[in-house]
């Protein structure tokens, strides 16, 4: 009995694709020189050559033309072209130290009663300049027990107060103020001294609304020490003008009165602003047929977008709109292979609205952080035919890296199949504290400069392709080579048959 050799084939199968899933791999990272030559875009940095640490906050030209979004494709390479260490950094924003306190204009208004509840209101006739800031104050007594006619100022007893708290109490729509207190000084002369009053506020001096009411008291000692209960708190409010009334207690004139103001949550990082002008319509298909694809406007993959913007042309307008972006997914009709599809990010309304003189516009919008090549906008009302200017916004990172080898440095970008090699900061720059980080040395940047990399063509698509078509070389390369092992094995199983055959025989 002939015992016929185990056939090898399902392990030579097994090595096969072992090697088609390592070789194009292995042979893709063989063919990626990291060289200064293998990237499209170059900026010479200039050092002092006094710190081995350096700084450098990439200008709008990196996020323009780097190809990776998380600006994997960065090099620093010195003169014999050996990539130095780096980092990216992007500082903290500082939080606040203080409140900020405005100054109250004080305009005392003499006559008449206090404006109580159930009491008689004072006509009060308040002129103002065309800034809006208050020039003067003067009250104007109704008919009541015999009196008519104005009220001597001079000799009439002070009733209310008329605070103006200036044109920074306004803010603007990127920065709101908002107020929650009022803190007085004592009145002077007056070393003791107790009253409640009750606080109205007022956009154009004409409608009041009561928003508060404090028990203010100073009482001093024999030593000079002085107890006091100086402040007025309230739910925060915007407004400009405030007027301020007695409840209880001899109205006086206080030596100081100033308005606080809520901190902000964070103080605004230093941004950069893109605007970019719409470039074409598109159309998708959908089972409605062809509809308008909204305005495109080509941006830059690396930027890392955190807020939006519009420009609008119009003088008056309203433009509600939903900001997104076209992603291209399999088609789900018949006969076509792909389709584009819309992904909103956000839905805002924009506007600029001419009123009284003066002209409202709509803030920047924060987002969530987006790395988009192009950015869509589709107007919420199909009527809209408005073309805006869209604006971008980011905060730049700050590039840290090692000032070794031999200078002068090259900062090279634009390579889309590149490897990140950022490294954590604390590699770059152990053991130096945020002040040291905030004061190094800043390299200055040279003109922009094309590199080979760039007329080699160095795009995703160009990349694709001959990856593919050295997947197709190899898969060949070992398909043959397969034929090659099972045909010699063939060989060899077919001798051992013809000689096991002899012997029976």
């Amino acid at each position: 009995m002939t015992i016929m050799p185990q056939s090898p084939t399902p392990y030579l199968l097994l090595m096969l694709l072992s090697l088609c899933s390592f070789a194009p791999a292995n042979a893709a990272n063989a063919l990626k020189p990291d060289t200064p030559s293998e990237y499209s875009y170059a900026l010479p940095l200039q050092v002092s050559g006094k710190q081995g640490v350096v700084a450098f906050q990439l200008p709008q030209a990196v996020y323009l033309n780097a190809n990776t979004a998380n600006l994997d494709d960065l090099r620093v390479f010195d003169a014999n072209g050996v990539a130095q260490p780096h980092a990216l950094h992007r500082p903290q924003v500082a939080q606040p130290a203080r409140r900020d306190s405005l100054a109250a204009n004080v305009f005392p208004i003499r006559g008449g009663s206090n404006s109580t509840a159930g009491g008689t209101s004072i006509d009060v006739d308040i002129r103002t300049r065309p800034d809006g800031s208050v020039m003067s104050v003067q009250a104007h007594a109704g008919k009541r027990q015999g009196n008519s006619g104005a009220t001597n100022a001079t000799n009439a007893t002070l009733s209310s107060l008329i605070l103006d708290f200036g044109a920074a109490a306004i803010g603007d729509d990127n920065n709101p103020v908002r107020i929650d207190a009022l803190r007085f000084d004592a009145p002077k002369g007056e070393a003791n001294y107790n009253a409640e009053v009750w606080l109205q506020t007022s956009s154009d001096l004409k409608h009041w609304s009561t928003i508060g009411a404090a028990e203010l008291s100073w009482l001093a000692n024999d030593n000079g020490q002085t107890l006091a209960s100086d402040r007025l708190e309230f739910s925060p409010q915007a407004f400009r003008y405030a007027r301020l009334i007695w409840r209880r207690g001899v109205p006086a004139e206080f030596a100081a009165i100033h308005a606080e103001t809520l901190p902000r949550q964070s103080s605004e990082p230093v941004r950069e602003t893109l605007w970019i002008k719409p470039a074409a319509v598109k159309a998708i298909e959908n089972r409605a047929g062809d509809q308008p694809a909204g305005l495109i406007y080509p941006a830059g993959v690396a930027l890392p977008v955190e807020q939006v913007s519009l420009k609008l042309s119009e003088p008056n307008i309203v433009l509600p709109v939903a900001l997104g972006y076209y992603a291209e997914r399999r088609s789900r009709h018949t006969g076509k292979a792909t389709e584009w599809a819309f992904r909103p990010i956000t839905h805002a309304t924009f506007y600029q609205i001419t009123q009284d003189g003066q002209t409202r516009r709509s803030g920047a919008l924060d987002i969530r952080v987006e790395h988009q090549p192009e950015w869509v906008i589709r107007p919420l009302n199909p009527a809209a035919t408005a073309r805006p200017e869209l604006g971008l916004s980011w905060q730049p990172a700050t590039l840290v890296f090692l000032a070794g080898g031999t200078p002068p440095y090259t900062l090279s970008f634009g390579r889309a199949d590149a490897t990140p090699t950022s490294q954590p900061l604390n590699q770059v720059a152990p053991g130096f504290t945020p002040r040291e980080l905030a004061r190094l040395e800043q390299a200055q940047a040279g003109v922009l400069q094309t590199g080979q990399g760039a007329a080699a063509g160095n795009s995703a698509a160009t990349q694709a392709g001959l990856s593919a078509r050295q997947r197709t070389y190899i898969l060949w390369g070992v398909l043959i080579l397969g034929v090659i092992v099972l045909g010699g094995m063939a060989w060899k199983l077919i001798r051992q048959m013809k000689a096991g055959s002899d012997k029976v025989n």
